[in-house]
C-alpha cells in the first residue's frame, strides 16, 4: 500500500468573536404587552386546531378539498384572535406581568 505523506497543519483563520448580548436597559411596556397579546393568542389557537382537525367537512355542501385544507389554519388563527381580543382565557396579564419581572435588574 502506497504511504500518502501527510499534509502539514494549516492554521485556521481566527474567526471573529459574536458581540456580546445586549438587552435594552428599559423595557417597553407597550411591546412587550403585545408579546404578550400574541402569545395568548398563539396559546388559544393550539387549542383550537385539534377541534377542527376533527370535523369532517367532506360531505358537506361546499366543504373538503385542497383549498380548504390550505386556507383552515388561517381561519383557526382569526378564530383565536378574535377570542383574545375579547378577553381570551387571561393569559395575557400573567404573562405580561412575568416579563415586565424579568426586566427588573437582578440585586446582589
Amino acid at each position: 500500500m502506497p504511504q500518502t505523506s501527510a499534509l502539514p497543519a494549516m492554521p485556521l483563520p481566527a474567526a471573529p468573536l459574536p458581540k456580546p448580548l445586549r438587552l435594552p436597559t428599559t423595557a417597553d411596556p407597550t411591546k412587550i404587552a403585545k408579546s404578550a397579546h400574541d402569545f395568548e393568542t398563539m396559546a388559544i389557537g393550539q387549542l383550537l386546531q385539534p377541534m377542527f382537525d376533527t370535523v369532517d367537512t367532506a360531505h358537506g355542501l361546499f366543504g373538503g378539498g385542497a383549498g380548504e385544507e390550505a386556507w383552515k389554519p388561517l381561519l383557526v388563527q382569526e378564530f383565536a384572535k378574535q377570542i383574545e381580543a375579547r378577553g381570551g382565557l387571561g393569559l395575557a396579564k400573567p404573562v405580561y406581568d412575568a416579563m415586565m419581572r424579568m426586566q427588573e435588574p437582578n440585586p446582589k
